[in-house]
């Protein structure tokens, strides 16, 4: 196959082709899902299927890499082009998709002198390393070496963010040093400053949007003339954030409109065909006057649902696609089966300060410092002091949160701060109590100026308008609960850990409820699939048929907040998003 630009328009072995694209996100959803979404793609009349690529999730720790299981891109790429797809991937190094920190590696944020997407060197010495690998793994799959690869992109969305010209030309002459010989292009929004600032020559300039196609391309018209019209994000839903008064919807025969109108236009990339999953704590935020942590589901009401269902928007697109193509499409495959396995309780327990020293070995500190500081990145962190005097109604204060603090005395709680609400407690404590202060990272911010905000305690601590010194601190990753000791005995602290079985026949598909827990998140099988929070929207946790075995499966939940009801879960056949 060959594939090119041809002034306005894509050329295809030699064939102007208009690309019918949708969104799927390899590291959201599970590998033994994905021909399933792409034979589904194919019955809506899609030709190509973009993702995102997510540097955090590739090199969690600096210079070692990731491609397997479910962040295994070959094999990603390798299914699409057996079911016929053609590919365009996004390799950032910053996607934003609502992902933690856009998609960058926490630890990037341990070097003081780092400034993220910009020319800084420590920044481009952290990417260039990436991208070597990342680039490694994309070549053999371009079009130019027999591969499905048609177009890979250069930065995204940087006209919202910035205006280092030299950055995305330094970008974009390092893919093509690297090999990647196919189309580049950018993505941005449709202003003309948006475009202005993140467009680069010598890579095609597309637009994200979601509706009014004639009105958004006003700008590329005039700036682009004669350039393939190309929507890359074409919104169909929306994301959630905690605390949203419902689960965002969009309604089917206005996306398909908009389908249709794009489609007369040129070529389009629906955002999302399918969201899939935050799993563990991969979820990412928004900051601007309020810090907004995204949900754990990203069903982002996209053409599928989070479990790879068809929805009404499924049908309502693929009737306007069908119109555009002239052809009959392949019969569409059946949604997955799920199953309501019921009722457990998870009768076993630890408390949390009795689990605190089998997580975690303390760090002696002179003060608090952020999370990241002591070498984590997700998670928790908790920070313990020994009172050398009485204390009075006074003062605790915080310069920064990042983002949530539970305040102990003697392991009794006394007080929750959030980063929206207030910085600030006031406690009344004797010589000799125990102070601990347990700090929730709820995710990094994944656009905007306050991305590089540090997490737990960052900035001064003040105890009385006075630095108190003297702390233990405890980084929490929650990735080694297999050394907990459960027993059967019920605890009344606020804080801990339940643990019960779910026996099954047969793995299916099912979701969570968890209607007496207030907040935290969820193993099953030692894989974390997810934070919980009472205030919703979203009330369910998605658990694929992949993570389940026949017979006995492990349930372990932290529940930070103190449960509501009896220790009981419930496995049901249906996903409550809100």
């Amino acid at each position: 196959m060959t594939f090119e630009i041809q002034k306005n328009q894509f050329v295809k072995d030699g064939e102007p082709i208009k690309l019918i694209s949708g969104a799927v996100h390899y590291f959201r959803n599970m590998p033994d899902t994905w021909d399933d979404i792409f034979k589904k793609l194919l019955a809506m009349g899609c030709n190509c299927v973009e993702t995102y690529c997510a540097w955090n999730m590739h090199e969690k720790v600096p210079g070692e890499y990731d491609f397997t299981g479910r962040l295994d891109l070959g094999r990603f790429i390798r299914t699409a082009a057996e079911n016929g797809l053609m590919v365009i991937v996004r390799p950032g190094p910053y996607i934003c998709a609502e992902w933690e920190f856009g998609g960058l590696p926490w630890w990037i944020q341990t070097d003081e002198t780092m400034e993220i997407r910009c020319m800084n060197p420590t920044y481009i010495s952290c990417f260039d390393r990436y991208l070597d690998r990342l680039c490694a793994e994309i070549r053999p799959y371009l079009t130019t070496n027999g591969g499905p690869v048609i177009m890979v992109q250069c930065e995204n969305e940087y006209g919202y963010y910035g205006d280092d010209k030299e950055y995305l030309a330094y970008l974009k002459a390092g893919f093509i040093r690297r090999g990647i010989d196919v189309p580049l292009f950018t993505s941005d929004g449709t202003s003309r400053t948006d475009i202005l600032d993140g467009a680069i020559e010598g890579c095609l300039a597309t637009l994200n949007f979601g509706s009014r196609v004639e009105e958004n391309f006003k700008a590329h018209d005039e700036l682009f003339p004669d350039a393939p019209k190309m929507c890359m994000e074409m919104w169909d839903g929306w994301f959630d954030a905690w605390g949203d008064s419902k689960h965002h919807t969009t309604s089917a025969e206005d996306y398909a409109k908009v389908v249709d109108d794009m489609l007369t236009r040129g070529s389009l990339n629906m955002y999302m065909f399918i969201g899939g999953t935050n799993f563990g704590f991969t979820s990412g935020a928004n900051h601007y006057d309020k810090f907004l942590p995204d949900v754990t589901s990203y069903d982002y009401d996209a053409i599928l649902t989070e479990c790879g269902d068809v929805t009404p928007k499924y049908m309502a697109v693929r009737d306007v696609i069908r119109k555009h193509v002239g052809k009959e499409l392949p019969p569409i495959p059946a949604n997955r089966e799920k199953r309501a396995y019921g009722k457990i309780t998870l009768s076993e327990s630890i408390g949390f300060f009795r689990a605190l020293p089998l997580l975690s070995e303390p760090i002696r500190a002179d003060v608090p410092r952020c999370m990241e500081s002591y070498g984590i990145g997700y998670g928790y962190i908790a920070y313990r002091t020994t009172l050398n005097r009485d204390y009075t109604d006074t003062k605790l204060t915080f310069e920064s949160l990042g983002d949530r603090a539970q305040i102990y005395l003697n392991d009794t709680l006394v007080d929750v701060l959030y980063i929206n609400d207030r910085l600030e407690t006031t406690l009344s404590a004797k010589a000799g109590d125990v102070l601990m202060v347990l700090c929730e990272n709820m995710g990094r911010t994944n656009f905007g100026p306050k991305m590089m905000r540090k997490k737990g305690i960052a900035g001064r601590c003040l105890l009385g308008g006075k630095i108190h010194f003297g702390w233990q601190v405890y980084p929490l990753t929650m990735d080694n609960l297999d050394r907990l000791t459960f027993g059967e005995e019920s605890f009344r602290e606020s804080s801990a850990f339940y643990r019960g079985s779910l026996n099954v026949d047969a793995p299916k598909d099912t979701f969570m409820l968890l209607d007496n827990f207030k907040k935290g998140f969820v193993t099953v099988n030692g894989f974390n699939i997810g934070r919980y929070w009472e205030i919703g929207p979203q009330k369910t946790l998605y658990i694929p048929a992949c993570l389940l075995k026949a017979g006995k499966n492990e349930i372990v939940v932290f529940e930070s907040d103190g449960l509501k009801g009896a220790p009981e879960v419930e496995f049901t056949d249906t996903p409550i998003l809100g």
